[in-house]
Protein backbone atom coordinates (compact mmCIF):
# COMPACT_ATOMS: atom_id res chain seq x y z
CA UNK A 1 0.00 0.00 0.00
CA UNK A 2 1.61 3.30 -1.21
CA UNK A 3 1.55 5.84 1.52
CA UNK A 4 2.61 8.46 -0.06
CA UNK A 5 1.48 12.14 0.65
CA UNK A 6 0.07 14.28 -2.15
CA UNK A 7 0.86 17.62 -2.89
CA UNK A 8 -1.39 19.25 -1.34
CA UNK A 9 -0.94 17.22 1.95
CA UNK A 10 2.53 17.82 1.47
CA UNK A 11 2.20 21.33 1.77
CA UNK A 12 -0.23 21.24 4.72
CA UNK A 13 3.20 18.95 6.45
CA UNK A 14 5.32 21.81 5.57
CA UNK A 15 2.77 24.88 6.55
CA UNK A 16 2.88 22.87 9.89
CA UNK A 17 6.88 22.32 10.06
CA UNK A 18 6.87 26.38 9.66
CA UNK A 19 4.92 26.91 12.53
CA UNK A 20 6.53 25.26 15.02
CA UNK A 21 10.17 26.38 13.13
CA UNK A 22 9.17 29.96 14.11
CA UNK A 23 9.86 29.57 18.28
CA UNK A 24 11.19 27.32 20.39
CA UNK A 25 7.00 25.92 21.67
CA UNK A 26 8.62 23.57 24.50
CA UNK A 27 9.01 26.06 27.34
CA UNK A 28 5.50 27.14 26.26
CA UNK A 29 3.94 23.25 26.28
CA UNK A 30 5.78 23.02 29.81
CA UNK A 31 4.27 25.85 31.37
CA UNK A 32 0.78 25.14 30.16
CA UNK A 33 1.04 21.79 31.20
CA UNK A 34 2.39 22.34 34.50
CA UNK A 35 -0.61 25.29 34.85
CA UNK A 36 -3.47 23.04 33.21
CA UNK A 37 -3.73 26.20 30.85
CA UNK A 38 -4.73 25.31 27.60
CA UNK A 39 -2.23 26.49 24.32
CA UNK A 40 -4.39 29.34 22.72
CA UNK A 41 -1.71 30.80 21.28
CA UNK A 42 -0.28 27.88 19.56
CA UNK A 43 -3.53 26.64 18.41
CA UNK A 44 -4.53 29.75 16.94
CA UNK A 45 -1.13 29.67 15.04
CA UNK A 46 -2.58 26.25 13.35
CA UNK A 47 -6.32 27.29 12.77
CA UNK A 48 -4.39 30.40 10.49
CA UNK A 49 -3.12 28.02 8.18
CA UNK A 50 -6.38 25.60 8.31
CA UNK A 51 -5.87 22.93 10.68
CA UNK A 52 -9.36 23.39 12.28
CA UNK A 53 -10.81 23.13 8.52
CA UNK A 54 -8.98 19.54 7.72
CA UNK A 55 -12.50 17.74 7.56
CA UNK A 56 -15.10 20.63 6.89
CA UNK A 57 -16.63 20.42 3.33
CA UNK A 58 -16.05 23.54 1.12
CA UNK A 59 -18.87 25.22 1.44
CA UNK A 60 -18.21 25.42 4.56
CA UNK A 61 -14.57 26.99 4.10
CA UNK A 62 -13.18 23.63 4.76
CA UNK A 63 -10.62 21.41 3.17
CA UNK A 64 -12.45 18.29 3.37
CA UNK A 65 -9.10 16.86 2.83
CA UNK A 66 -9.59 13.33 5.17
CA UNK A 67 -8.54 11.53 7.71
CA UNK A 68 -4.75 10.79 5.58
CA UNK A 69 -3.72 14.49 6.19
CA UNK A 70 -5.11 14.13 9.54
CA UNK A 71 -2.32 11.25 9.88
CA UNK A 72 -0.09 13.12 8.24
CA UNK A 73 -0.36 16.31 10.06
CA UNK A 74 -0.52 14.89 13.72
CA UNK A 75 2.41 12.67 13.01
CA UNK A 76 4.66 15.59 12.12
CA UNK A 77 3.01 17.69 15.13
CA UNK A 78 3.40 14.74 17.67
CA UNK A 79 7.09 13.97 16.72
CA UNK A 80 7.81 18.04 17.39
CA UNK A 81 6.34 17.35 21.09
CA UNK A 82 2.72 18.76 20.73
CA UNK A 83 0.34 18.27 22.68
CA UNK A 84 -2.17 16.98 19.60
CA UNK A 85 -4.80 16.00 22.01
CA UNK A 86 -6.00 19.43 22.52
CA UNK A 87 -6.84 19.24 18.43
CA UNK A 88 -9.32 16.82 18.82
CA UNK A 89 -12.37 19.04 18.90
CA UNK A 90 -11.30 20.79 15.68
CA UNK A 91 -11.80 17.48 13.41
CA UNK A 92 -15.20 16.59 14.99
CA UNK A 93 -16.59 20.53 13.54
CA UNK A 94 -17.56 18.14 10.46
CA UNK A 95 -20.46 16.51 13.13
CA UNK A 96 -22.30 19.95 13.51
CA UNK A 97 -22.26 20.32 9.59
CA UNK A 98 -24.13 17.08 9.38
CA UNK A 99 -26.56 17.04 12.29
CA UNK A 100 -27.04 20.67 14.14
CA UNK A 101 -29.40 22.65 12.63
CA UNK A 102 -28.55 25.83 10.94
CA UNK A 103 -28.33 28.06 14.01
CA UNK A 104 -25.85 25.73 15.45
CA UNK A 105 -23.63 25.46 12.96
CA UNK A 106 -23.65 28.93 12.49
CA UNK A 107 -22.28 29.47 16.97
CA UNK A 108 -19.83 26.85 15.68
CA UNK A 109 -18.30 27.75 12.53
CA UNK A 110 -18.27 31.39 14.11
CA UNK A 111 -15.29 30.29 15.82
CA UNK A 112 -12.91 28.68 13.42
CA UNK A 113 -10.01 30.26 12.92
CA UNK A 114 -9.80 31.53 16.31
CA UNK A 115 -7.95 28.96 18.23
CA UNK A 116 -10.63 29.21 20.73
CA UNK A 117 -12.08 25.86 22.33
CA UNK A 118 -15.43 25.79 21.04
CA UNK A 119 -17.22 22.45 21.83
CA UNK A 120 -17.13 18.87 23.02
CA UNK A 121 -19.89 16.22 24.04
CA UNK A 122 -20.67 14.97 27.83
CA UNK A 123 -21.68 11.29 27.70
CA UNK A 124 -19.95 9.75 30.72
CA UNK A 125 -21.74 9.96 34.23
CA UNK A 126 -20.60 8.35 37.26
CA UNK A 127 -22.71 5.37 36.94
CA UNK A 128 -22.47 4.94 32.89
CA UNK A 129 -19.44 5.04 31.35
CA UNK A 130 -18.70 2.34 28.20
CA UNK A 131 -22.52 1.51 28.81
CA UNK A 132 -25.30 4.05 28.30
CA UNK A 133 -27.78 1.35 30.17
CA UNK A 134 -27.56 3.13 33.33
CA UNK A 135 -27.53 7.04 32.15
CA UNK A 136 -29.36 9.09 34.42
CA UNK A 137 -29.55 12.47 32.71
CA UNK A 138 -32.97 13.27 32.11
CA UNK A 139 -34.68 15.89 29.69
CA UNK A 140 -38.34 16.87 30.54
CA UNK A 141 -41.16 19.16 28.87
CA UNK A 142 -43.34 21.51 30.62
CA UNK A 143 -44.83 24.24 29.63
CA UNK A 144 -43.27 24.49 26.04
CA UNK A 145 -39.83 24.28 27.05
CA UNK A 146 -37.42 21.48 27.94
CA UNK A 147 -35.55 20.65 31.26
CA UNK A 148 -32.17 19.12 31.51
CA UNK A 149 -30.82 17.92 34.69
CA UNK A 150 -28.58 15.41 35.71
CA UNK A 151 -24.84 14.63 36.47
CA UNK A 152 -21.87 14.46 33.94
CA UNK A 153 -18.40 13.43 34.49
CA UNK A 154 -14.50 13.51 33.18
CA UNK A 155 -16.00 15.80 30.57
CA UNK A 156 -13.17 17.18 29.00
CA UNK A 157 -12.40 20.94 27.49
CA UNK A 158 -15.65 21.96 29.88
CA UNK A 159 -14.11 24.23 32.36
CA UNK A 160 -13.79 26.60 28.81
CA UNK A 161 -15.94 25.32 25.80
CA UNK A 162 -18.62 27.63 25.37
CA UNK A 163 -20.74 24.97 23.69
CA UNK A 164 -21.50 21.16 24.89
CA UNK A 165 -23.70 18.58 23.50
CA UNK A 166 -25.00 16.52 26.15
CA UNK A 167 -26.60 13.12 26.12
CA UNK A 168 -30.04 12.80 28.05
CA UNK A 169 -33.27 10.49 27.94
CA UNK A 170 -36.39 11.18 27.55
CA UNK A 171 -38.08 11.21 31.23
CA UNK A 172 -40.77 10.05 29.74
CA UNK A 173 -39.34 7.01 27.46
CA UNK A 174 -36.04 6.29 29.04
CA UNK A 175 -35.59 4.24 26.02
CA UNK A 176 -34.80 7.66 23.67
CA UNK A 177 -31.57 9.06 23.84
CA UNK A 178 -31.05 12.49 23.04
CA UNK A 179 -28.68 14.85 22.64
CA UNK A 180 -28.97 18.97 22.78
CA UNK A 181 -26.90 21.49 22.18
CA UNK A 182 -26.24 23.56 25.51
CA UNK A 183 -24.82 27.14 26.25
CA UNK A 184 -22.50 26.93 28.78
CA UNK A 185 -23.28 30.46 29.98
CA UNK A 186 -27.15 28.98 30.47
CA UNK A 187 -28.34 28.91 34.42
CA UNK A 188 -28.52 26.30 36.12
CA UNK A 189 -24.68 24.95 35.13
CA UNK A 190 -22.85 24.03 37.56
CA UNK A 191 -19.04 22.62 36.76
CA UNK A 192 -16.34 21.49 39.38
CA UNK A 193 -12.59 20.85 37.67
CA UNK A 194 -10.93 17.59 38.07
CA UNK A 195 -7.01 17.42 38.38
CA UNK A 196 -5.41 14.88 35.80
CA UNK A 197 -2.75 12.60 35.82
CA UNK A 198 -2.01 13.75 32.40
CA UNK A 199 -3.53 15.27 29.40
CA UNK A 200 -3.53 18.73 31.59
CA UNK A 201 -3.91 21.38 28.99
CA UNK A 202 -7.58 20.38 28.48
CA UNK A 203 -9.80 20.74 31.34
CA UNK A 204 -11.93 17.84 32.63
CA UNK A 205 -14.98 18.79 35.09
CA UNK A 206 -17.91 17.52 36.87
CA UNK A 207 -20.76 18.90 35.12
CA UNK A 208 -24.14 19.47 37.01
CA UNK A 209 -27.79 20.70 35.31
CA UNK A 210 -30.38 21.86 37.48
CA UNK A 211 -33.54 22.48 35.41
CA UNK A 212 -31.25 23.54 32.56
CA UNK A 213 -34.38 25.36 30.33
CA UNK A 214 -33.68 24.61 26.92
CA UNK A 215 -36.19 25.12 23.78
CA UNK A 216 -36.92 22.74 21.05
CA UNK A 217 -34.42 23.97 18.94
CA UNK A 218 -31.37 23.49 21.48
CA UNK A 219 -31.86 19.63 20.23
CA UNK A 220 -28.88 18.40 18.60
CA UNK A 221 -29.90 15.62 15.79
CA UNK A 222 -33.41 13.67 15.91
CA UNK A 223 -34.73 13.23 19.01
CA UNK A 224 -34.00 9.39 19.94
CA UNK A 225 -31.05 9.23 17.94
CA UNK A 226 -28.32 10.55 20.36
CA UNK A 227 -27.06 7.12 20.98
CA UNK A 228 -26.53 5.99 16.91
CA UNK A 229 -24.66 9.57 16.42
CA UNK A 230 -22.25 8.87 19.18
CA UNK A 231 -21.39 5.56 18.17
CA UNK A 232 -20.94 6.91 14.52
CA UNK A 233 -18.43 9.48 15.54
CA UNK A 234 -16.75 7.01 17.84
CA UNK A 235 -14.18 5.79 15.16
CA UNK A 236 -12.98 9.18 14.27
CA UNK A 237 -12.16 9.84 18.10
CA UNK A 238 -10.34 6.52 18.67
CA UNK A 239 -8.43 7.27 15.24
CA UNK A 240 -7.21 11.15 16.56
CA UNK A 241 -5.87 9.22 20.21
CA UNK A 242 -3.77 6.71 17.71
CA UNK A 243 -2.31 9.18 15.85
CA UNK A 244 -1.57 11.26 18.22
CA UNK A 245 0.19 8.36 20.20
CA UNK A 246 2.22 7.68 17.78
CA UNK A 247 3.45 11.05 17.10
CA UNK A 248 4.48 11.19 20.84
CA UNK A 249 6.45 7.96 20.83
CA UNK A 250 8.09 8.78 17.60
CA UNK A 251 8.90 12.30 19.26
CA UNK A 252 10.43 10.44 22.54
CA UNK A 253 11.99 7.48 20.31
CA UNK A 254 13.62 10.48 18.51
CA UNK A 255 14.89 12.08 21.84
CA UNK A 256 16.43 8.78 22.92
CA UNK A 257 18.56 7.85 19.84
CA UNK A 258 19.80 11.57 19.77
CA UNK A 259 21.07 11.32 23.42
CA UNK A 260 22.02 7.61 23.45
CA UNK A 261 24.69 8.91 20.64
CA UNK A 262 25.91 11.25 22.34
CA UNK A 263 26.14 9.78 26.28
CA UNK A 264 29.59 8.71 26.94
CA UNK A 265 29.48 5.71 29.86
CA UNK A 266 32.80 3.75 29.78
CA UNK A 267 34.79 5.18 27.50
CA UNK A 268 32.11 5.24 24.44
CA UNK A 269 28.28 6.59 23.53
CA UNK A 270 25.90 4.17 25.23
CA UNK A 271 24.57 3.61 21.63
CA UNK A 272 27.24 1.07 21.25
CA UNK A 273 25.69 -1.00 23.89
CA UNK A 274 23.62 -4.44 22.84
CA UNK A 275 21.32 -3.85 25.49
CA UNK A 276 20.83 0.02 24.35
CA UNK A 277 20.58 -1.67 20.51
CA UNK A 278 17.88 -3.85 21.91
CA UNK A 279 15.54 -1.09 23.13
CA UNK A 280 16.11 0.84 19.86
CA UNK A 281 14.97 -2.23 18.10
CA UNK A 282 11.92 -2.91 19.54
CA UNK A 283 11.46 0.70 19.65
CA UNK A 284 11.59 1.17 15.89
CA UNK A 285 9.46 -2.30 15.46
CA UNK A 286 6.76 -1.00 17.34
CA UNK A 287 6.59 2.89 15.90
CA UNK A 288 6.97 0.58 12.23
CA UNK A 289 3.78 -0.97 13.11
CA UNK A 290 1.89 2.15 14.23
CA UNK A 291 2.33 4.56 11.76
CA UNK A 292 1.49 1.49 9.36
CA UNK A 293 -2.20 1.02 11.35
CA UNK A 294 -2.69 4.72 11.38
CA UNK A 295 -1.58 5.43 7.75
CA UNK A 296 -4.32 2.35 7.05
CA UNK A 297 -7.16 3.11 8.90
CA UNK A 298 -7.30 6.46 7.81
CA UNK A 299 -6.60 5.34 4.03
CA UNK A 300 -9.80 2.77 4.80
CA UNK A 301 -11.48 5.82 5.98
CA UNK A 302 -10.86 8.11 3.18
CA UNK A 303 -11.99 5.11 0.57
CA UNK A 304 -15.10 4.04 2.20
CA UNK A 305 -13.50 1.01 3.36
CA UNK A 306 -13.10 1.50 7.52
CA UNK A 307 -14.18 -2.05 9.19
CA UNK A 308 -15.94 -1.25 12.39
CA UNK A 309 -13.31 -2.90 14.53
CA UNK A 310 -10.54 -0.85 12.46
CA UNK A 311 -10.38 2.21 14.90
CA UNK A 312 -10.75 0.51 17.99
CA UNK A 313 -8.05 -1.84 17.06
CA UNK A 314 -5.53 0.90 16.36
CA UNK A 315 -6.57 2.76 19.41
CA UNK A 316 -5.52 -0.16 21.13
CA UNK A 317 -2.77 -1.54 19.73
CA UNK A 318 -1.07 2.21 19.41
CA UNK A 319 -1.82 3.37 23.23
CA UNK A 320 0.12 0.37 24.38
CA UNK A 321 2.84 0.12 21.95
CA UNK A 322 3.33 4.22 21.98
CA UNK A 323 3.80 3.51 26.11
CA UNK A 324 6.37 1.38 25.98
CA UNK A 325 8.27 3.36 23.06
CA UNK A 326 7.99 6.15 25.80
CA UNK A 327 9.31 3.73 28.54
CA UNK A 328 11.99 2.87 26.71
CA UNK A 329 13.12 6.00 25.95
CA UNK A 330 13.03 7.32 29.35
CA UNK A 331 15.32 4.40 30.55
CA UNK A 332 17.84 5.22 28.04
CA UNK A 333 17.57 9.22 29.11
CA UNK A 334 17.90 8.19 32.42
CA UNK A 335 18.37 11.16 34.62
CA UNK A 336 17.27 12.92 32.49
CA UNK A 337 14.10 11.32 31.55
CA UNK A 338 12.87 11.39 34.89
CA UNK A 339 14.10 15.06 36.73
CA UNK A 340 13.73 18.26 35.49
CA UNK A 341 11.21 19.31 32.47
CA UNK A 342 11.73 16.52 29.81
CA UNK A 343 8.64 16.30 27.12
CA UNK A 344 9.13 12.23 27.02
CA UNK A 345 8.16 12.63 31.08
CA UNK A 346 4.92 14.32 30.02
CA UNK A 347 4.29 11.62 27.10
CA UNK A 348 4.72 9.15 29.73
CA UNK A 349 1.76 10.82 31.86
CA UNK A 350 -0.67 11.63 28.95
CA UNK A 351 -0.10 7.98 27.70
CA UNK A 352 -1.60 6.53 30.97
CA UNK A 353 -4.29 8.69 30.49
CA UNK A 354 -4.51 7.65 26.58
CA UNK A 355 -5.45 4.49 27.32
CA UNK A 356 -8.54 5.46 29.53
CA UNK A 357 -9.63 8.63 27.37
CA UNK A 358 -11.65 7.60 24.37
CA UNK A 359 -12.48 4.55 24.76
CA UNK A 360 -10.88 2.16 27.18
CA UNK A 361 -8.91 -0.95 26.57
CA UNK A 362 -11.36 -3.17 27.60
CA UNK A 363 -14.35 -1.65 25.50
CA UNK A 364 -11.46 -1.60 22.81
CA UNK A 365 -10.38 -5.08 23.15
CA UNK A 366 -14.41 -6.46 23.04
CA UNK A 367 -15.19 -3.82 20.07
CA UNK A 368 -11.64 -5.09 17.81
CA UNK A 369 -12.74 -8.53 18.77
CA UNK A 370 -16.39 -9.01 18.23
CA UNK A 371 -15.53 -7.53 14.35
CA UNK A 372 -12.47 -9.97 13.90
CA UNK A 373 -14.82 -12.83 14.83
CA UNK A 374 -18.14 -11.56 12.70
CA UNK A 375 -16.86 -12.65 9.09
CA UNK A 376 -16.31 -16.03 10.52
CA UNK A 377 -19.78 -16.66 12.04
Amino acid sequence: MDFSLSEDQDLMVQAVREVMTRENWEPYFAKCDATHEYPQRWVSELAAIGIDTILLPPEHGGLDAGWTTIAAVWEELGRLGCPTYVLYQLPTLETVVRVGTAEQQEKILSLVGTGEQIWNFAMTEPGAGSSFAAMSTTYTRRDGKVYLNGHKTYITSSKHVPYLVVMARNAEDMSQYSEFFVDMSAPGITLEPLEKLGLRMDSCCEVYFDDVELGEQDMFGAEGEGFARTVADFDLERFLVAACDYGWALCAFEDAARYANQRVQGGEAIARYQLIQEKFANMKIALTNMRNMVYEVAWKADNGLLGKGDASMAKLYCTRAAAQVVDDAIQVLGGLGVTGEHRAARFYRDLRVERISGGTDEMMILTAGRAALKDFR
